[in-house]
């Protein structure tokens, strides 16, 4: 691939992760729709997989929009930041533990701040889900990248 696409990919990269970061704020601490007003007490959950299931068990209950929201638009919504970052910074490409990394700790710091302004709720099941999304999406960052390098190689036979 030519410096020129590589250049384009990451300013598109670079565009696209901080539109994605403004709409993951708004969710995470303004949207309403998601429950995110103010409340009183602290709400926290530090029992990896209690959610989880709790959302699993009571899924009938709850219907399925609720428990898939919950579950898989955590994970979903860390996607994004998984297969952006390598696009923007090679160092990322190199290493996946860093992108892994750094989902977990952003993740971390929602958690904290969520927590502090008791906007929705700390929830470790919530890191747990976010970095997994994280994982994903730097998975498919690099299958495309794979399938990007066999397309090049093919137009150069």
């Amino acid at each position: 691939m030519n410096s020129r696409m590589k250049r384009r990919i990451e300013l598109a990269s670079r565009i696209l992760f901080w539109i994605y970061l403004a709409l993951l704020m708004h969710v995470l601490f303004f949207s309403e729709y998601y429950g995110r007003t103010d409340v009183v007490e602290y709400r926290y959950n530090l029992q990896l997989f209690r959610e989880i299931s709790r959302f699993w068990t009571y899924r009938e209950k709850l219907g399925m929009a609720a428990v898939l929201t919950n579950l898989v638009g955590n994970i979903v919504c860390f996607m994004p930041f998984g297969f952006f970052l390598p696009n923007m910074y090679p160092i990322f490409r190199k290493h996946g533990f860093l992108v892994i990394f750094s989902g977990f700790l952003l993740t971390c710091e929602v958690e904290i701040l969520q927590l502090v302004n008791r906007v929705g709720a700390f929830d470790v099941d919530d890191i747990f889900l976010n970095t997994c999304g994280a994982v994903l999406g730097y998975l498919i960052n690099v299958v495309c990248r794979v399938m990007r390098r066999k397309i090049h190689e093919k137009k150069k036979i």
